[in-house]
């Protein structure tokens, strides 16, 4: 199967400072990356084996991440996130086949590795839909500091027949976080949970 991609867009937000303060840390630099595609399945009623959508979304990943990436800049990545609306012409179990391991491996390897899991929210939404995208630390989950999300408005997408997919990464955890827990400079271990 070869997925086809209609059209991207990115969005960049950069926060310098949070309620009047700094913590004296970089500017949090966080963006969204989002691919707009063909539903391979839209209008098809109930397909038991969506194997090979599975498969073809690893190319797409690897695009994905790039484009992520520049709009990154210079700024290294910590958090991430992952997600994805399809049209009404599809089921949310099109756009969950689509974001699996199979196309989060290449975003993994874009940013330097990442040892927890990719967090991720999925929904069906018509054409100007909004959803948040939960992120969390690349390597640990337990690191509240990073606990952050993006809410996304895509503009005229998806429409009935399209999957939106979504990546986001921010180079920090938010400014002037202060409730504790394990701290990003402190991550040991490459099982991400400790």
């Amino acid at each position: 199967m070869r997925l086809v991609m209609r059209r991207w867009f990115t969005m960049v937000d950069h926060k310098i400072t949070e309620a009047d303060r700094t913590d004296g840390g970089p500017p949090l630099r966080r963006v969204a990356a989002i691919a707009v595609l063909a539903n391979p399945y839209a209008g098809q009623g109930f397909v038991a084996d969506l194997a090979p959508a599975i498969a073809a979304s690893e190319a797409l990943g690897e695009e994905l991440a790039a484009i992520a990436m520049q709009a990154m800049g210079d700024f290294p990545v910590e958090s991430y996130g992952k997600g994805g609306i399809v049209g009404l012409g599809g089921e949310q179990e099109h756009v969950n086949a689509l974001l699996t391991t199979t196309f989060a491996e290449p975003l993994r390897k874009a940013v330097g590795g990442g040892a927890a899991w990719i967090s991720s929210f999925t929904k069906r939404g018509a054409p100007g839909s909004s959803i948040d995208v939960p992120m969390a630390h690349k390597d640990a989950l337990y690191v509240r500091s990073h606990y952050d999300g993006m809410s996304l408005t895509l503009p005229d997408a998806p429409q009935a027949d399209e999957v939106a997919l979504i990546v986001c990464l921010a180079n920090r955890g938010r400014i002037n976080a202060r409730v504790g827990g394990l701290a990003a400079g402190k991550i040991e271990g490459k099982d991400g949970l400790r």
